[in-house]
């Protein structure tokens, strides 16, 4: 971390290793007494110097009611300690799904909270000492928590561990746990509008223009909608006619395809890497065959949904270990 010292940098890789000793990385975690930490909170330890007060004017003035109401109220304080932790026992904690996103916005990472015989309230989730939200999970039951993560490179994004954390139900204890459902999120480019070099597949030596669906006005005629298809083409008149689902066929989809290469574009990595990202989005949206050539690898030509997923992943991951689909 920026600005850390020597000292807090090594005491906090002594932690992690202990915790990861402790709390083992998993994909589903059922929280137990050797996972759950347990501390007075600021009110909790405000109200034990007032009970220590208490105490000390009780003994000074041998009052009977002052006794009976120091040691009633540490009862009640010995009772939340069972209570708050109780309230995060056995809860048990699963990796839920992560979907890919684009370099800079926010990742959505799910996480499934479950309970057994007994109901768990406001349980606090969140990163570091950050909670993102408050949830209450029914006896046997679930509840799916969203958390967000920010996401701004491309690549896989790693979860951090996870605070669980409840101070139910008084608040003057904090009981918590940090764990780690092994979930990482893809992150694709940021999309950037730009002028590239796209050939047509059908002619290598045609010149550089710019990524838009050039012959769109010359209309060809209708065809059967297939999985993939742009949603601007489809022809709502003739499925309201009660005619199916079809699609505007043009010239350009006759017989030439586009080439998308890495290595004819100039400029920095990522934003070149960032224009293909553009590229693929914009031509898998009018449902037009393409073909993405990064160094080492060839995807298509072709066009749906599952290819623009692994041009994007390529992308995502071009130049890591799993730079291959």
């Amino acid at each position: 971390m920026a600005g850390e010292s020597t000292f807090a940098k090594q005491v906090r890789i002594r932690g992690d290793r202990w915790l990861a000793r402790r709390i083992p990385a998993a994909r589903q975690v059922r929280l137990n007494q050797r996972r759950i930490f347990i501390l007075p909170s600021r009110a909790g330890v405000a109200f034990a110097g007032v009970l220590l007060l208490m105490l000390l004017l009780a003994i000074n003035y041998q009052h009977s009611l002052a006794y009976a109401l120091t040691f009633l109220l540490a009862s009640v304080f010995v009772v939340a300690i069972l209570h708050t932790y109780r309230n995060l026992s056995g809860l048990q904690l699963s990796a839920g799904s992560a979907p890919a996103v684009f370099a800079g916005t926010q990742a959505r990472i799910r996480v499934v909270l479950q309970a057994g015989a007994r109901s768990h309230r406001a349980v606090s989730l969140g990163w570091s000492h950050a909670r993102q939200g408050t949830w209450h999970v029914p006896a046997l039951g679930q509840t799916d928590c969203d958390l967000r993560l920010p996401a701004s490179r491309r690549g896989w994004l790693v979860a951090p561990r996870i605070r669980v954390e409840s101070r139910f139900p008084l608040g003057l204890l904090v009981a918590w746990s940090w764990v780690d459902l092994q979930q990482r999120v893809l992150v694709y480019p940021q999309p950037v509008v730009g002028v590239l070099p796209g050939r047509r597949g059908a002619g290598e030596g045609s010149q550089g223009s710019q990524l838009q669906a050039e012959g769109c006005d010359d209309f060809q005629g209708l065809r059967t909608y297939q999985p993939g298809d742009g949603q601007r083409r489809l022809h709502w008149k003739a499925f309201s006619r009660g005619q199916g689902l079809l699609v505007k066929a043009f010239a350009e989809e006759t017989g030439e395809e586009w080439l998308l290469d890495l290595q004819t574009l100039s400029g920095p990595l990522e934003e070149c890497l960032s224009r293909l990202c553009q590229g693929v989005l914009e031509l898998s949206e009018q449902g037009l065959r393409f073909c993405l050539r990064l160094p080492g690898v060839t995807l298509g030509p072709d066009r749906g949904d599952g290819h623009r997923e692994v041009c994007l992943r390529a992308l995502a991951l071009y130049g890591s270990r799993e730079d291959r689909p």
